[in-house]
């Protein structure tokens, strides 16, 4: 809930006062480009791609001035939700995380230093499916920086070396299906090439 054109296309206040937080266990990472298997609990799983920073400091209430010292490398990845389970979870009052952290619900692409994808505030990324982009956005557009966004987390939870931190998705999110082959950019660079199954 990052991005007021995300929040728009699936009906949320756009008043947000702090940025909204959810958390995926380690069962939820999916990496090195294998392959999503969609699981059999869901219909509606849907793709959200997302700006992924690595922490690679220890950190605990950490100041937003300090916060760009908290990570150094970047990726694009996608935070796949169970868009059947969200509705239903959402709408009994419960925690949402069942349709948000499932396993391998957290897919991310190849690290790169943080300098090699320039102004932490003007990145912009996208996503393929078989060859077509279906989603594209661009860090100035976040409601709340990076760096917000870590200083905020730490205030809550201590921040430990290889967290990752997805940061929001644009509008633009969608259905996958089996056999669709799935590329994500930041910039032109592909980061992220995996197949569903």
């Amino acid at each position: 809930m990052n991005y007021a054109n995300h929040n728009k296309e699936m009906h949320h206040s756009l008043e947000l006062k702090e940025p909204a937080i959810f958390m995926k266990s380690d069962s939820s990472l999916l990496k090195d480009g294998k392959p999503f298997f969609i699981p059999d609990f869901s219909s509606e799983i849907h793709y959200e791609t997302e700006l992924v920073v690595k922490i690679d400091r220890l950190g605990k209430n950490i100041a937003e001035r300090f916060a760009h010292r908290y990570y150094n490398e970047v990726t694009v990845g996608i935070d796949f939700t169970a868009r059947d389970w969200q509705r239903r979870l959402r709408e009994a009052g419960m925690p949402w995380e069942l349709s948000k952290a499932f396993d391998n619900s957290a897919v991310t692409g190849s690290f790169i230093p943080k300098e090699q994808a320039g102004d932490m505030q003007a990145i912009p990324f996208h996503l393929d499916i078989n060859g077509e982009t279906v989603q594209a956005g661009n860090t100035a557009d976040m409601l709340f920086t990076v760096d917000q966004i870590v200083a905020y987390v730490s205030r809550f939870f201590t921040l430990k070396i290889g967290d990752l931190i997805f940061t929001g998705t644009p509008a633009g999110v969608g259905p996958v299906k089996i056999d669709d082959h799935l590329q994500g950019y930041l910039g032109q660079q592909k980061l992220l090439d995996f197949y569903v199954r």
